[in-house]
């Protein structure tokens, strides 16, 4: 396998990051919307993989399982040059550093791919929720099936940040959650072949995902499934998890109780941590290679 130095690999970051804030808003909204719904679909695939396995082989097998499918994702953006949020906070700032765009280049490149993130998640959530993780009773009533419930608890469990010990520790998972995030991109620039860049975006994304952190488009796309999800579930599956707890899922708390902190968190873990951290490490050897 091909690879590339360290120093070779952070002035790539800065090359791409100058590329796509060159785009046009159009470009930049409908390449967002292609890797929305491709994290959408690692993390579909994730909930439909992982469900029910925390029964039989413990949670924490089930986190191993949740982790090693949902890189597809992320796999699929770097193969076939989509846009992700989460990964321009790295790369923009880089060519912000390295070629001096402007900012406001990085923030117009922020703000049209974070909103086809947006829409292409929240799209590929109704196919999901309406499609596989629909089931139906025996009079042909429409109803949600086992892995529609997963997507429930799982939409359930990010609006569950309520307080401030909570807020504080969405937080720290969406910082974790993008340095890691980050790391593969890196890693997927570091490697020439198909095989090096599969493995080099994988390792981080698993552990990232096993981990528990907190990716904002990710989160696009499992909080809409299940509140979609929800609006389907029959009277005794709402007795089951019950109605007040069902209440706290909507898209108001979507953004107060996750979004917002988990996307400023996430901005913070690319920017500062990767993008900020490896610029500072390789600036001389860089304004060596210009």
């Amino acid at each position: 396998m091909v690879f590339h130095p360290p120093v070779a690999i952070v002035a790539k970051a800065g090359d791409a990051g100058k590329y796509k804030s060159g785009l046009s808003p159009v470009n930049m909204l409908i390449r967002g919307f292609m890797a929305g719904a491709y994290i959408a679909i690692g993390g579909a695939l994730a909930t439909t993989c992982f469900t029910g396995v925390a029964a039989t082989l413990g949670a924490g097998m089930a986190k191993l399982i949740l982790g090693g499918v949902f890189p597809v994702g992320l796999i699929i953006i770097v193969l076939t040059g989509a846009e992700l949020f989460t990964g321009d906070a790295m790369l923009a700032p880089m060519a912000a550093f390295i070629h001096k765009i402007s900012w406001a280049a990085v923030l117009n490149l922020w703000v049209w791919v974070y909103i086809g993130n947006l829409i292409g998640s929240i799209v590929y959530a109704y196919i999901m929720a309406y499609g596989p993780f629909t089931g139906f009773s025996a009079t042909g009533v429409a109803t949600v099936n086992a892995f529609g419930l997963s997507a429930i608890s799982i939409g359930l469990g990010k609006v569950g940040y309520v307080g401030g010990a909570a807020t504080w520790s969405c937080f720290l998972k969406a910082i974790g959650c993008n340095w890691l995030v980050n790391l593969a991109v890196l890693l997927g620039i570091c490697a020439d072949d198909l095989v090096g860049k599969f493995f080099g975006i994988w390792f981080p994304i698993m552990a990232f995902v096993s981990s528990g952190f907190e990716h904002c488009v990710a989160n696009m796309y499992f909080i809409p499934a299940g509140i979609m999800c929800a609006g389907m579930l029959n009277a005794d599956q709402i007795a089951t998890i019950g109605a007040d707890k069902l209440a706290t899922l909507n898209y108001v708390t979507m953004f107060t109780n996750n979004i917002i902190v988990v996307t400023i968190g996430n901005i913070v873990g690319g920017l500062f941590f990767v993008g900020i951290l490896y610029w500072v490490t390789f600036r001389k050897e860089i304004e060596a290679l210009k």
